[in-house]
């Protein structure tokens, strides 16, 4: 038992942790270690309160996205050899684990998903009925299609975890304070904090909230909303069960995936934990409302096994000992929630110095990741690698409470789910947060869920199979978006892209902060160009455009998912820099729609007198016009590749702009498309994403985005001497550009590539696909890949894992279709160009 210290034992430190589960613990072992000094962790009961001391403590190399993968597995590798750094024991049982798949679908899922796991070092393996049985002798066999094997799983103590960081953490001279509780937060002009108890002030440089169910409590001292909300978990612990006492070896951890439920052995018993429907689960919403209870610490809830019966009724069935078994022991506490089930890490838009990790739904084994990922990020002032999907800055103004309350009971339904490519879900849509086009366009298309906005993805047509129908292979969008791919290609297409990140900066200073915030040039007054912002370390943290609209004043895009993502890296180099500028985020009130196609000038210029013709409105150019009367500022560029300009207007001129737009264009045979058709347009232009081709992993030149790097401008960008010495050293990998002969499947990114069969890396993996779709140009697949830089060339063969079979790829020069300033250019020279 720990001994507790009431004391704040000084008055200053670097950084302030606010709370002591295995998190916030971790974090302190990670600075400590990493040789940072005055690291104070503050806890106002003791250590593990809250969800800690009561999970179950699983702990699997598994997880569905990317680099969630790195952080599970930083965190076996460490928790195997804690005990022997600290001294102290901390239970880690590693039988291995394994998921079930019970339908054919499932199976699907698992090949899917060892694509994505191929070409990360993480072992996970298909395996087949038999070799499941092997692994988890007492299950029932009669639905067992295959398993999803990962060696090295299993489960924790989750105390002694958190006692052995706690050890380390002193042991690396951090001071771990309890109980102490944190009154108060005041932010100071310098951007330092003072935290208040009720021992007294200490003055922080930064603070790091990792107060699980109270991290809102903690938000609000400083006007932030946090998304949090506690969701009720049991699990049941059994009495010993003769079959399980006899065996030699210790039973794997087994996923029932639609019974929804994990097994595992617990000495001479089972302990079995379900993942209740939305409809039955039960949230704590009062703790929302109210705030958590001021005494709550180490409580549990009241068990309610009928809430739960279905899943012991499957749980029974598949393992059949578990009908003689006695439960000894029910287990109900609260565990944090965040809208997507995913917690919330890294610094906060709009406060300085507030960091957050937070949100944890699987704590146990995030915690140790977390703890290393936040504190190389802390000490070294860039992540280390990408993780938007735990930014936590994803959230905004429109995740309300109801909102955050319905995607828990939907995310806590669905944890067990197939995990389909290009999932949507539909719980607490729409948001507050809706294009001006939306009630207009809802009943005829398919609309994909982005930062809160709705985005049509694709649109139905007479004799259409409508609405999302998911799956793994070719699904009903697939003709109606060559159907859209069509439209842009040879008539004109409109394409709501409100959702699109917008800023505007301008002031004394605004020049000489985006030459030192971009790796491009800065725009002349009057055009558009593509920028980066690099990190320290030279890896793309964004990719946005900007226009100079007037002298100093500047409009800069981004993808939807990355606005606040953007916005505090931007404002952080304000404040660094000491820059004169002011920032406006005009995201909510600024509509955009994109026109492109051969007819996009005849059908504009109907509706305004400004010429419209290339000579007078060349490509990249940016001017303010009326369009039918409504003042829009129209940017000649358009990710489709095609003729085409984006058109920013107020939000409340949306509908009519649309309309106006849409009547011009009946001759011309003007029509809808949506994102779907976009992404397969820009592929064929070998145009690169931000997040797919390029994120915190890559650096632009192995990107193949030299010609937007300056690396002989003037202005010391940030990352500029790192991509100097990147350049200098050579490339070990770069993207390349691939046709694969597919049959009714195509690859959407993150799978792996093979080279025949010989042996180079991981068991003959050489790469990963970054993006992928049909091109209904060519009729064949496209995708884009990092491979080594020996097997780059362009005519080299390789295969691309697709559903567990190997189809052959090719390089090829890119684009596959050029761009249409290119061909404009090519056919002024008399060349015929490729189209």
């Amino acid at each position: 038992k720990e001994t507790s210290s009431p004391s704040l034992g000084k008055d200053r430190a670097d950084t302030v942790i606010i709370g002591g589960g295995c998190v916030g613990v971790s974090l302190a072992y990670h600075l400590a270690k990493a040789g940072l000094k005055d690291v104070v962790l503050l806890e106002k009961s003791e250590l593990t309160a809250g969800s800690t001391w009561h999970a179950a403590g699983l702990t699997t190399y598994f997880h569905p996205g990317i680099n969630l993968k790195k952080i599970h597995a930083y965190s076996i590798k460490l928790y195997e050899k804690l005990e022997e750094e600290t001294g102290q024991p901390v239970g880690f049982h590693q039988p291995g684990s394994i998921r079930i798949a019970s339908t054919p679908t499932r199976v699907d899922e698992f090949k899917y998903q060892m694509t994505r796991a191929g070409w990360h070092p993480t072992e996970q393996y298909l395996i087949t009925p038999e070799k499941v049985q092997e692994l988890f002798p007492l299950l029932n066999m009669d639905k067992v299609l295959a398993g999803l094997y990962n060696p090295g799983d299993g489960h924790i103590d989750p105390y002694s975890l958190t006692m052995a960081l706690a050890a380390g953490a002193r042991k690396y001279g951090a001071q771990l304070n309890y109980p102490v509780q944190v009154t108060n937060l005041n932010s100071r002009s310098d951007g330092t904090w003072e935290v208040e108890t009720p021992l007294g002030t200490i003055r922080a440089k930064r603070i790091v909230n990792t107060a699980g169910f109270w991290a809102r409590d903690i938000g609000k001292m400083i006007d932030l909303q946090h998304p949090l909300i506690p969701v009720h978990h049991q699990y049941v612990v059994t009495s010993s069960i003769p079959e399980v006492k006899a065996l030699k070896t210790e039973l794997a951890v087994i996923r029932d995936l639609e019974g929804s439920y994990y097994v595992r052995q617990e000495r001479d018993g089972l302990l079995f934990g379900p993942y209740e429907s939305q409809e039955k689960m039960k949230l704590q919403d009062s703790w929302v409302t109210n705030g958590v209870p001021p005494g709550f610490g180490k409580e549990l809830f009241e068990p309610d096994l009928d809430r739960i019966m279905e899943h012991i009724e499957a749980a029974m069935e598949m393992v059949p000992v578990l009908r003689k078994a006695d439960i000894i022991n029910t287990i109900a506490g609260p565990i944090t929630y965040s809208p997507d089930i995913l917690p919330m890490v890294g610094p906060h838009q709009g406060v300085r110095n507030y960091w957050v990790a937070i949100g944890f739904g699987y704590g146990i084994i995030h915690a140790g990741g977390i703890g290393k990922y936040l504190s190389d990020w802390i000490l070294e002032g860039e992540p280390p690698f990408d993780l938007i999907e735990l930014d936590p800055n994803r959230y905004g103004k429109w995740t309300t409470t109801e909102y955050t309350a319905a995607k828990a009971r939907e995310s806590y339904g669905f944890n067990n789910i197939v995990g389909y490519p290009k999932e949507e879900r539909f719980a607490g849509r729409p948001t507050e947060r809706t294009s001006g086009l939306y009630d207009l366009l809802k009943s005829k298309c398919s609309m994909g869920f982005h930062a809160g906005w709705e985005q049509p993805h694709w649109f139905y047509k007479p004799g259409d199979e409508t609405g999302y129908k998911p799956s793994f292979r070719r699904t009903n969008w697939f003709d109606p978006v060559g159907r859209e791919y069509k439209q842009v290609m040879e008539k004109v297409g409109v394409i709501d892209l409100s959702p699109f990140g917008k800023f505007r900066v301008k002031g004394t200073d605004s020049v000489k902060l985006l030459d030192h915030l971009f790796a491009n040039v800065v725009p002349k007054v009057g055009s558009t160009n593509i920028s980066h912002m690099l990190t320290p370390r030279g890896k793309v943290y964004a990719e946005l455009t900007v226009s100079q609209l007037y002298p100093g004043e500047f409009m800069l895009v981004t993808g939807s998912g990355s606005e606040l993502h953007d916005l505090r890296w931007i404002e952080g180099k304000v404040t660094s820099g000491g820059y004169k500028v002011e920032i406006e985020n005009m995201t909510d009130e600024m509509g955009v729609l994109g026109v492109a196609g051969p007819y996009a000038r005849q059908v504009l210029q109907k509706l305004t007198n400004e010429d419209m013709s290339d000579g007078s409105f060349k490509f990249l150019q940016c001017k303010h016009l009326k369009l039918s009367n409504i003042a829009v500022t129209a940017i000649r560029i358009s990710y489709t590749g095609e003729l085409g300009w984006e058109l920013y207007h107020r939000k409340e001129d949306s509908v009519a702009l649309y309309s106006a737009i849409m009547e011009a264009g009946q001759k011309e045979g003007i029509d809808n498309f949506g994102t779907y058709a976009l992404n397969a347009l820009r592929l064929e232009k070998s145009f690169r994403a931000w997040g797919a081709e390029m994120n915190c992993d890559t650096n632009p030149l192995e990107a193949g985005l030299e010609y937007f790097v300056k690396l002989n401008k003037p202005a010391d960008f940030t990352g500029k001497e790192a991509l100097k010495q990147i350049k200098e050293k050579g490339l070990k990998r770069r993207l390349v550009y691939l046709t694969l002969e597919t049959d009714n499947v195509d690859p959407e990114g993150n799978e792996s590539v093979w080279h025949n069969g010989k042996a180079r890396t991981i068991d003959h993996v050489v790469g990963n696909t970054t993006s992928g779709s049909f091109s209904y140009g060519a009729q064949q697949s496209l995708a884009f890949a990092y491979v080594p830089m020996e097997l780059s060339k362009v005519g080299q063969k390789l295969e691309v894992e697709l559903l567990g079979k190997n189809y052959p790829a090719t390089i090829i020069q890119e684009p596959l279709v050029l761009t249409e300033p290119t061909r404009v250019r090519l056919q002024r020279k008399g060349e015929s160009p490729k189209i």
